[in-house]
């Protein structure tokens, strides 16, 4: 009992630890809503009763948010490549989608990419094949990539969910909860200077804002998680552009400001 009690200590050390390599998503203020924003400027670390990281901070024109994890280690987090990771997570259980899925869908691309799209979640052609942005969508996206000269193969591609919400419904905020550590981790081995985040949700979440995607498109953030430092331009889906044809334009301009942001870099 005494050996068990002390190993759980030593482990929610360690994962304390591990979760205050996050500190912070850094963001423009005026993407947030007005009631989400805490007027300090500087508040000491702690923990709340949740033993989770819930410290706010506004400053000038940036917003810190500090990223959530929950108590338990697991061995994802030990993850030192990007293969070693989805091989550690491929199998996951922890929301219903598990029980829907055809196949967990982890990401493909370059894992030394300087630049990450990342979409909302799988739809019914990428659960069939277990890989993102196939189909229409997906060449559609290709294609976008390519206007811009970049091909599939320079970057990697992933979305916020691993699983086919049902009927490829919204992301739900609980399945998001599950998920969003995995990207960042993904983030995190990744290390790219650029992160284009296409739809609404993929916006909303790296951002952490519920502000539409009218308002979060146009411009370039930067995003701070941890050790993860990159700039993150948020636009339409390419499956939204399908059923909109009228969005094809703003999101011209959208990836040539992505383009002209990459290439400062």
């Amino acid at each position: 009992m005494i050996k068990d009690l002390n190993e759980l200590i030593e482990g929610s050390i360690e994962y304390l630890k591990f979760a205050k390599n996050y500190p912070a998503y850094n963001v423009l203020k005026e993407s947030l809503p007005e009631e989400k924003e805490i007027n300090i400027t500087a508040a000491p670390d702690r923990l709340d009763e949740d033993l989770n990281l819930n410290i706010t901070l506004v400053k000038d024109k940036t917003v810190e948010r500090d990223f959530t994890y929950g108590l338990l280690k697991e061995d994802w987090m030990k993850s030192e490549s990007v293969e070693e990771l989805n091989n550690n997570i491929h199998d996951c259980k922890k929301c219903p989608l598990a029980k829907t899925r055809t196949n967990f869908v982890f990401g493909t691309g370059n894992p030394n990419a300087d630049v990450i799209v990342v979409g909302e979640a799988p739809g019914a052609e990428e659960d069939k094949q277990g890989k993102p942005f196939v189909g229409r969508a997906g060449q559609l996206l290709t294609d976008i990539l390519k206007a811009i000269n970049f091909s599939r193969e320079d970057v990697f591609i992933c979305n916020i969910l691993k699983c086919r919400p049902p009927e490829n419904r919204n992301p739900l905020p609980e399945e998001i909860v599950h998920c969003e550590p995995y990207l960042i981790k993904q983030l995190e081995l990744i290390k790219p200077k650029m992160i284009l985040a296409v739809g609404t949700f993929a916006g909303q979440t790296l951002l952490r804002t519920k502000d539409p995607l009218g308002k979060m498109r146009g411009k370039i953030f930067d995003f701070h998680a941890g050790e993860i430092k990159a700039k993150l331009l948020v636009t339409y889906h390419p499956a939204a552009l399908l059923r909109n044809p009228n969005w094809k334009k703003p999101t011209w301009e959208d990836v040539k400001l992505f383009r002209k942001e990459y290439d400062k870099k």
